[in-house]
């Protein structure tokens, strides 16, 4: 089974394709451009390189967010579009769930972090169980400093994300030696483990949400949140 992975979730852009959940080939590029125009130029470079064409393909996996709300929609709507053209599964798979992935080999706990503002951070709490990650703590958005609050019986803890360090001083105020910090790589999204996770739940026989599946964005959109406040205060559309 051939899978083509997508993150867009962040900044970086991630494209992979793995066969029976090993690595073929990935393109990872932190360019700070827009990832609608790169998306797919890339996807078809990729399988040039490797001498693939679309139809061999076997299902999609697709950073399904938190994240970038754009970059998210971008990635999903390309992700959906190839599924259903070639009538594959497609497979949204956390984000955040892909970046823990970076921790597997810490003997401790993992947490992922994206910035969501206003000093509050996307997140979850992994711990390593066989060969993959579990969740043990729900994926969430909260402010920062009560999330480190609730992680202080939990160390040792690996912090990873590119905006990790934004909240680095505070993190090593609160946990002290508790707190480790990823490096370089580690701190963004791989497509490859995007992609592995996706084959993970397609081999476990899981259902997949297919056609269905929506972003998690775990948070309203700031255009829904104001939607919702106007409907509240009686204001006309």
């Amino acid at each position: 089974m051939k899978i083509l992975a997508i993150d867009t979730s962040t900044l970086v852009l991630g494209v992979a394709v793995l066969e029976e959940g090993s690595l073929l080939g990935e393109v990872t590029t932190n360019l700070r451009k827009n990832h609608s125009v790169r998306l797919m130029p890339t996807i078809a470079r990729l399988l040039e390189e490797l001498e693939l064409k679309v139809e061999d393909l076997d299902g999609v996996a697709v950073a399904a967010g938190p994240g970038s709300y754009t970059g998210i929609r971008i990635g999903f709507t390309t992700a959906k579009t190839i599924a259903w053209s070639r009538q594959i599964p497609l497979v949204p798979v956390s984000s955040l769930a892909a970046l823990a992935m970076n921790g597997y080999r810490f003997p401790g706990k993992v947490v992922p972090l994206f910035d969501a503002r206003r000093h509050r951070v996307y997140t979850g709490l992994f711990r390593r169980d066989g060969r993959g990650l579990i969740p043990v703590k729900e994926e969430r958005v909260t402010d920062f400093t009560k999330w480190l609050e609730e992680l202080r019986q939990e160390g040792p803890l690996l912090f990873l994300g590119e905006d990790v360090s934004a909240f680095r001083e505070e993190t090593v105020q609160i946990l002290g030696g508790q707190a480790e910090f990823g490096m370089g790589r580690e701190n963004a999204v791989s497509a490859t483990h995007l992609g592995q996770l996706a084959w993970a739940r397609l081999q476990s026989g899981e259902n997949v949400e297919g056609a269905e599946a929506v972003p998690n964005y775990l948070q309203l959109t700031e255009a829904e949140a104001k939607w919702i406040r106007s409907r509240e205060r009686g204001e006309p559309r």
